[in-house]
């Protein structure tokens, strides 16, 4: 490792909590890198997206982490994590911020659901280069997620990224990892974001006390259609480590010109 980069500092964050044993796996491998500070939530944040606290105050408290090293525990969401270190609590803005390991896949048109990818998205409207590294897990299973592998992928893109290639600015790296075996290499593959993830359906039903309720849900899609090669989805499906390049512009270029013509149609006096 050169000495450069040894200068840098990492930050971390996650969506599922500063005891999660994913975030821990990450910095043990980022410490490999470079000066790595950990800001994280208090509880598990999924699915909070871009959530923002500005009704009311957030604490911070220097905790001990599952390896004993110290860390930050937040009160609030991944984003808020984010603007606390970058907005005064580090002495300087980190270099990079990795959140994860996120505990499940975190791909095509239901990134913007994600608390992981969200902390990296506000790192990336910081002007801070950012990854975010999810890892396919099975829910079902009682042993405890290998994270190794993908906390030695992400170590070694933050130190490329630290050492050869900035992110532009408003771009955000979202990777995705296969469950990977031991015996074999993981290969790479740079991809664009796929279609839906999951099939959401309603569930319905009744409390103890006649009332309804409603719980949203969904299953994995099983097939990827031919169109989809070369996105994160079909990626993962075929075992390959998913990198995507995001970016915070989310304009659809092709319409802006083509609806010109609504300006003078929509126009109220």
């Amino acid at each position: 490792m050169s000495q450069t980069a040894k200068k840098k500092t990492i930050l971390v964050t996650n969506d599922d909590g500063v005891n999660a044993r994913g975030i821990m796996a990450l910095k043990e491998e980022l410490d490999r890198v470079a000066f790595v500070e950990v800001y994280a939530p208090d509880r598990n944040w999924s699915a909070a997206s871009r959530t923002m606290t500005f009704h009311k105050p957030l604490r911070v408290d220097r905790v001990r982490l599952l390896n004993g090293s110290v860390g930050h525990m937040t009160s609030g969401t991944p984003s808020d994590c984010v603007s606390l270190a970058v907005l005064g609590l580090l002495k300087e803005k980190p270099d990079l911020i990795v959140s994860g390991i996120n505990d499940g896949l975190n791909m095509g048109e239901d990134v913007t659901y994600s608390g992981t990818v969200a902390a990296a998205m506000q790192g990336a409207r910081t002007g801070i280069p950012a990854v975010a590294v999810s890892l396919d897990i099975d829910v079902e299973e009682l042993e405890i997620p290998d994270y190794s592998k993908a906390a030695r992928f992400a170590a070694r893109l933050a130190a490329l990224i630290l050492e050869e290639s900035p992110l532009p600015p408003g771009v955000l790296l979202n990777v995705n990892v296969p469950r990977l075996h031991h015996d074999r290499p993981a290969e790479v593959k740079v991809t664009r974001l796929g279609g839906l993830v999951y099939k959401n359906y309603l569930v319905q039903g009744k409390d103890p006390r006649g009332r309804n309720y409603y719980w949203i849900t969904g299953e994995p899609r099983t097939q990827v259609p031919r169109e989809e090669e070369g996105t994160d989805i079909w990626a993962i499906t075929n075992g390959y480590i998913s990198i995507t390049p995001i970016h915070l512009d989310m304009t659809y270029q092709p319409l802006v010109n083509g609806l010109k013509s609504w300006e003078e149609k929509t126009w109220v006096d």
